[in-house]
């Protein structure tokens, strides 16, 4: 039994195979194309002939991809929506999409703050406006719409209102609509929680494209006794209709790929990952094993959203990033970046533009491409671009530090040759086996995930009878999503006051994951 990961990444996509011990058949990389499904099927026609197996042995098949994560930053391919808010009249005052840009306000074709929501201690602070919901899903069934984003006043509290609602909107727009609802995406906060179902609202149409395509692709080469999964930004998995339901969850799911197989590779639990691509390098921290998670809120493509996200910083640096000597003998690296054509451009590849890989070259840090066309850069510029490049990644390391303590690094990623090899700030940098597939092994051998979160308050339930309940209902979550009862294991557990509220009322959060089942 072997399982297949790919990664599509703005430079490269990456594939492996993995047997069923966990072992690296093979790895690959190919260049991503305009279309990236030509860049997929030349990844997985690649990998199968280098490795020769029986694809009818193929029984899981995981992708990871930034299609969701473009569509947005992009402003293509979002599907419009209809945007119905449960929390007049004490949110009149500020309307859905409030601070959205106008070149992506424009996906909202109708939107109405009705009537409903509750308080912060679960009180209805109004009646749900039954017959102005109805008569809102109306007129966006009039209009051709075919997703409606439901957000309600503390949700996390109580979602009745929303439930309702969404209930009402199927039987008025029937059973194809498309329904985001935020108590089901975002956490506490109703605008950022509201913009995250928004955007998962407008993402249906780009969902089912790589849903659908990524399935035709494997179903072309052959592919057909594999399980399909998409990767999500905890670092977990979820099926094809997890994925069409919620496509806001693959939001940055290639730095949390590359943080798992990161950790995968190098037998280490706690670190911090730096991933250099070919245009920009990803830095996260591993946790037992899994990605830090994001403590903040995160702004994606100029919205400012609340649900659940890895804690990434990215800097403009990678192989294919632009090295350049200024009149006053500076030296420059980045942000641009040739990307995926540095085969083309590159010094060593032929090209007429330097770049970062044609320096790493130079200073013999790594053997690719023709050295002899990069002989005639001096070495006094060289070190001044190392120099540069060196200054960045260890400022991006401190920033990822919780302590002034040395820390562990991982290199990976095919950019990772242009790092040198001794970092400030690192107890030791490691670039392990396989690292220029590290995401895409990552994807491969993913864990299935199932969290459980919700306020308790502790007067009504001991707080040792609540965690204990919590953790079980979380581990048949993720039972239910896939996994092995047996393999799983609590990851993550915490419960904050909430002094605001009454009682001794905590928010409670438990993650649990296992092995997929074969």
């Amino acid at each position: 039994m072997y399982k297949l990961g790919i990664d599509v990444g703005g430079t490269n996509t990456d594939a492996v195979l993995i047997d069923e011990n966990r072992n690296v058949i093979a790895d690959i990389k190919c260049p991503t194309s305009g279309d990236i499904y030509d860049g997929i099927l030349a990844a997985l026609r690649t990998v199968l002939s280098v490795s020769g197996v029986d694809k009818r042995q193929i029984r899981q098949a995981m992708l990871g991809t930034t299609q969701c994560t473009n569509a947005i930053v992009e402003r293509r391919n979002l599907a419009p929506i209809g945007i119905l808010r449960l929390g007049a009249p004490a949110t009149l005052g500020i309307p859905p999409m409030v601070d959205w840009s106008d070149d992506i306000r424009q996906i909202c074709a109708g939107s109405a703050v009705i009537g409903g929501g509750f308080e912060y201690d679960g009180k209805e602070l109004a009646p749900f406006d039954r017959e102005a919901a109805r008569a809102f899903f109306l007129e966006m069934k009039e209009k051709g719409v075919q997703s409606i984003a439901i957000s309600s006043v503390f949700s996390t509290v109580r979602s009745d209102h929303e439930a309702e609602a969404a209930a009402l909107c199927r039987e008025v727009m029937g059973e194809d609509v498309h329904i985001s609802v935020s108590s089901e995406i975002g956490s506490m906060g109703l605008i950022e929680r509201e913009n995250a179902t928004i955007l998962n609202a407008a993402l249906w149409k780009v969902a089912q494209r790589f849903t659908e395509g990524f399935a035709q692709s494997l179903a072309d080469e052959g592919i057909t006794n594999a399980a399909v999964y998409l990767s999500q930004n905890d670092g977990t998995l979820m099926t094809m209709e997890h994925a069409r339901r919620y496509p806001i969850l693959t939001v940055a799911c290639g730095p949390t790929n590359s943080i798992r197989g990161a950790s995968y590779l190098s037998h280490l639990h706690n670190a911090i990952v730096i991933d250099v691509g070919g245009t920009t390098t990803d830095f996260g921290v591993i946790q037992n094993g899994f990605p830090r998670e994001s403590s903040v809120a995160v702004t994606i493509g100029g919205v400012r959203t609340n649900f659940r996200m890895p804690d990434v910083v990215s800097i403009g640096l990678g192989g294919g990033s632009i090295v350049r000597l200024r009149p006053d003998g500076t030296v420059t690296v980045g942000p641009d970046s040739v990307g995926y054509e540095i085969t083309k451009k590159a010094l060593v590849f032929g090209g007429d533009v330097l770049t970062a890989t044609d320096i790493a070259v130079r200073l013999g840090m790594y053997q690719l491409g023709d050295p002899s066309r990069v002989s005639h850069i001096s070495e006094e510029l060289a070190r001044k671009a190392l120099a540069a490049m060196r200054a960045m990644v260890e400022d991006a390391i401190d920033s990822m530090k919780v302590s002034s303590a040395d820390m562990d690094v991982i290199r990976v990623g095919g950019g990772s040759i242009i790092l040198p090899e001794q970092l400030a700030g690192a107890a030791q940098v490691i670039k392990p086996e396989h690292f220029g597939c590290a995401n895409a092994i990552g994807s491969a051998i993913s864990k299935v995930s199932g969290t459980f979160e919700q306020l308790i308050n502790y007067d009504e339930l001991p707080r040792d009878k609540a965690l204990e309940q919590a953790k079980a209902q979380a581990v048949d979550l993720a039972v239910a999503a896939g996994a092995i009862r047996d393999t799983v294991e609590i990851i993550e557990a915490e419960d904050v006051p909430l002094a605001y509220y009454p009682g001794h009322t905590n928010r409670v959060k438990i993650k649990a994951a296992g092995d997929l089942a074969n």
